[in-house]
C-alpha cells in the first residue's frame, strides 16, 4: 500500500461541520450565478417555486431542485446553459451521445484551474511526486481526458509525457526510455500494453502507479493489471458534465471506496424510479452538484452511473470526504446474468474491436425455468470464427457467452431504431 500524500491537506480533510457550512455558502452562490445567468435554470427554478437563492436554509434544501439530465444540456446545445460571456470561455470539451447532439463544457480560467486542482489531488493520492514522469495515453481532444490528465499533472509538477492514445509500440519504447512511473490511461487499454510486454519478453521496472478511467474495471481485471505490471491501480471519477476527468474524485491508496472531492461537489444517491434519496449503502444513481464551477455549474445533475454511499466517516487515509463504491453500471440498461452484471454497449463496444465483426448483432437472453443465460449472434466476414468472438468477449466481459456467426444480411433488420437485445423463455 502507498504512502498517504495530500496535495491540498487543508480541503482533503475539512471536518464535518466545515463541509456543511462551505455546502451551504457555495451551494446560495452557485443557485445565485444560474438565476442571475441562465434562463433556462430561472424557468425550471420558478416553476419549483424558488425565486431566491437565500431560500435555501441548507444543504438539505437542494432535495427541493429539480434534477437535470445530459437531454438538458443537450437541448441547450451549444452554450444554452452557459453563465459567463462567450468571451471569458477559455476552453471547451465535450461528449456526444446516441441523439449525435454533443454535450459541451465551456471553461473559464477558474474552471481550469479547479479541474486541474482535483486533478493533482488526484495523482499524489496515489504517490506521484513532483517530477515524476507521467505517460498521458487518453486522446488530446474535445474528449476530456488527455486534458484533464495533462492539466492536472502540470499543477502536481509532474513531468509529462503527452503521448495521447494508440501506437503502442511508441508507448512501451517511450515508457522504458524516459522511465515512466505513472501511467494514466483507460483499463482496456493497458491489456493491449501487457500482450506487447509479453510479446518482447519486456519489462518496465520503473512503472508503478495506474490511473484509469472512462470505463469501469472488475476487481479481476485490477488485480491481473497490477500483477502483470507491478503496479497499483487506481479508479478515477468523472465525466464532461462535472468537468472532466478527475474532478469528482478517486480512490485513495486504502481502496475502500472512492472519495469524491466533497469541498467541490455535492453528490447524492437517488432511487432511479421515486428520484428520493435512498440510504447510505444501498445502490442508486449518482446525482452531482458542482459548487466552484462558474462557466457551467450542474446542480443535481443526474449522471445515470450507479453507486452507492460506501462511507461517510474518516479514512484510514486521513480524508474526510465522502466515499462511493465504484461505478456498477448504468441506470437504463444494465443486465445481470449469473451474476455477472453488464451492459448491451459494453457487448457492442467488444464485438466492435473485433477484425471482421460487422455492426449487426443479437444479445438474447434465455430464461429457462428462471435461470437466465446469454447467447450473442454477430454478423462477420469470412475467417471470424465463434472462438474469437467468445475469447474476446470472455477478455472484456469477464463471461463467455454462447453465440452463432451469420453471414453478412443473414440477421434481420428492424425499421427505425434497431433492437438488439432480446428475450426467450424456454422450459427445461
Amino acid at each position: 500500500m502507498s504512502q498517504y500524500n495530500y496535495f491540498n491537506p487543508d480541503a482533503e480533510t475539512m471536518s464535518p461541520d466545515q463541509l456543511c457550512s462551505r455546502h451551504l455558502q457555495l451551494l446560495r452562490e452557485t443557485v445565485r450565478r444560474v438565476l442571475t445567468y441562465n434562463d433556462y435554470y430561472r424557468q425550471r427554478y420558478a416553476a419549483a417555486g424558488l425565486a431566491n437563492a437565500d431560500d435555501i436554509k441548507s444543504p438539505d434544501d437542494l432535495q427541493k431542485l429539480p434534477t437535470i439530465n445530459k437531454e438538458d444540456l443537450r437541448k441547450t446545445y451549444p452554450l444554452g446553459m452557459c453563465c459567463i460571456d462567450k468571451k471569458d470561455i477559455r476552453e471547451i470539451h465535450m461528449s456526444s451521445g446516441s441523439t449525435g447532439t454533443p454535450i459541451v463544457m465551456p471553461y473559464n480560467a477558474a474552471d481550469l484551474d479547479q479541474w486541474a486542482e482535483c486533478m493533482a489531488r488526484c495523482y499524489v493520492m496515489a504517490g506521484a511526486q513532483p517530477g515524476d514522469p507521467v505517460q498521458i495515453m487518453p486522446s488530446f481532444g474535445l474528449f476530456n481526458g488527455g486534458f484533464g490528465m495533462y492539466h492536472g499533472a502540470r499543477k502536481a509538477n509532474l513531468f509529462i509525457i503527452p503521448t495521447g492514445s494508440g501506437n503502442t509500440e511508441r508507448q512501451i519504447r517511450l515508457a522504458k526510455d524516459f522511465g515512466t512511473r505513472v501511467f494514466g490511461s483507460v483499463v482496456s487499454y493497458m491489456i493491449r500494453i501487457i500482450e506487447l510486454l509479453h510479446e518482447h519478453n519486456a519489462e518496465l521496472p520503473e512503472l508503478k502507479i495506474g490511473i484509469f478511467g472512462a470505463e469501469s474495471f472488475s476487481d479481476s481485471m485490477k488485480k491481473t493489471i497490477e500483477s502483470q505490471l507491478g503496479i497499483e491501480a487506481f479508479d478515477i471519477y468523472g465525466m464532461t458534465e462535472t468537468g472532466g476527468v478527475g474532478t469528482l474524485g478517486m480512490d485513495c491508496p486504502a481502496h475502500c471506496g472512492i472519495h469524491v472531492w466533497e469541498d467541490q461537489y455535492i453528490t447524492e444517491i437517488i432511487d432511479p424510479a421515486t428520484g428520493k434519496n435512498v440510504p447510505d449503502g444501498e445502490i442508486g444513481e449518482v446525482v452531482v452538484t458542482s459548487l466552484t464551477r462558474e462557466a457551467l455549474p450542474v446542480i443535481r445533475f443526474k449522471t445515470g452511473d450507479l453507486s452507492k454511499i460506501v462511507s461517510r466517516e474518516k479514512c484510514v487515509c486521513g480524508r474526510t470526504h465522502i466515499r462511493i463504491s465504484p461505478i456498477v453500471g448504468r441506470t437504463d440498461d444494465m443486465l445481470i446474468i449469473k451474476g455477472v452484471n453488464f451492459f448491451p454497449k459494453q457487448v457492442e463496444d467488444a464485438l466492435m474491436e473485433i477484425p471482421g465483426v460487422l455492426p449487426h448483432y443479437q444479445i438474447i437472453i434465455e430464461d429457462t425455468n428462471g435461470v437466465k443465460d446469454i447467447r450473442v449472434n454477430v454478423e462477420a466476414q469470412e475467417g471470424v470464427t465463434g472462438y474469437m468472438v467468445e475469447k474476446h468477449l470472455k477478455e472484456k466481459l469477464g463471461f463467455s457467452p454462447k453465440g452463432d456467426i451469420f453471414k453478412p444480411g443473414e440477421l434481420p433488420r428492424q425499421e427505425g431504431k434497431a433492437q438488439r437485445v432480446f428475450y426467450e423463455k424456454k422450459n427445461g
